[in-house]
């Protein structure tokens, strides 16, 4: 298929998919969620594995808040769907195939929200995290019930917090990042040395079953989206965004 904001390719069983937004930062946008949901629908039945890779220098960058901005001046409707991407996220933590986030360069806001999702996240020496929501009055509402699985409360309500980027070898001690090197090519080469041994039927089931073993995230998906939904209605928040795309204003500019 021709895909708009990623790139997508299959080398037997894994699915490559690079967000694939230069002009944009790699934000998120509505066309990458329905995008992506359509790659990983056909991945259930021809990937037992699938990366998610972004470009050298930025992961993925969050909301897309230039596209906010252009639908606020213009008075349309925006698009922005919490649920959808919420239920992206879902599908690469419960989906049957093994999900491997492959990060270089920044990953901030919903990108930690992919990074979190994932079963795996191997990462170069350039990888940074950061949820930057505060600053503009938001928090990271969808991302926070796969985040606080994966590195715990605490450490969560700190990233939430400071809004500062933490490099790869605290991501590593918080255990956000599984692996990391300096040439996180070969080491993504080398952990598909033994997953590609795996049988599909195997992982499908082993992800089924540890599924069980974890706080259930659908039970935080209705919260968690009204959240945001409510967040990015605000009249305060949406100004202070469009503040910032317009004129490169924070919040406590004067």
């Amino acid at each position: 298929m021709d895909y708009h904001t990623l790139r997508v390719r299959y080398e037997e069983q894994v699915c490559y998919i690079q967000f694939y937004r230069p002009e944009a930062n790699n934000t998120i946008n509505y066309r990458m969620v329905i995008e992506l949901s359509e790659v990983l629908k056909e991945c259930d039945t021809s990937a037992s594995i699938i990366i998610l890779e972004g470009l050298s220098d930025v992961f993925c960058f969050g909301a897309d808040f230039q596209g906010i901005h252009d639908d606020m001046t213009s008075h349309t409707e925006s698009e922005n769907n919490p649920k959808l991407l919420y239920e992206l996220w879902l599908k690469l933590v419960y989906g049957p195939y093994i999900t491997i986030a492959h990060v270089r360069g920044k990953a901030n806001a919903g990108g930690v929200g992919f990074v979190a999702a994932c079963d795996i996240v191997l990462a170069d020496c350039t990888a940074s995290f950061c949820l930057s929501e505060l600053l503009f009055g938001l928090y990271p509402a969808c991302v926070l019930p796969f985040l606080i699985q994966r590195i715990g409360y605490q450490k969560a309500n700190y990233m939430t917090l400071m809004t500062q980027s933490i490099g790869v070898e605290t991501a590593y001690e918080w255990e956000l990042v599984d692996a990391y090197d300096k040439n996180s090519e070969s080491l993504l080469r080398k952990h598909l040395l033994r997953l590609k041994r795996l049988q599909k039927s195997a992982i499908k089931q082993y992800k089924s079953y540890i599924s069980q073993l974890r706080p259930n995230l659908y039970q935080e998906k209705e919260m968690a989206v009204q959240a945001n939904v409510d967040l990015f209605k605000d009249r305060q928040i949406r100004e202070w965004i469009y503040q910032f795309e317009e004129y490169g204003k924070f919040p406590w500019d004067k």
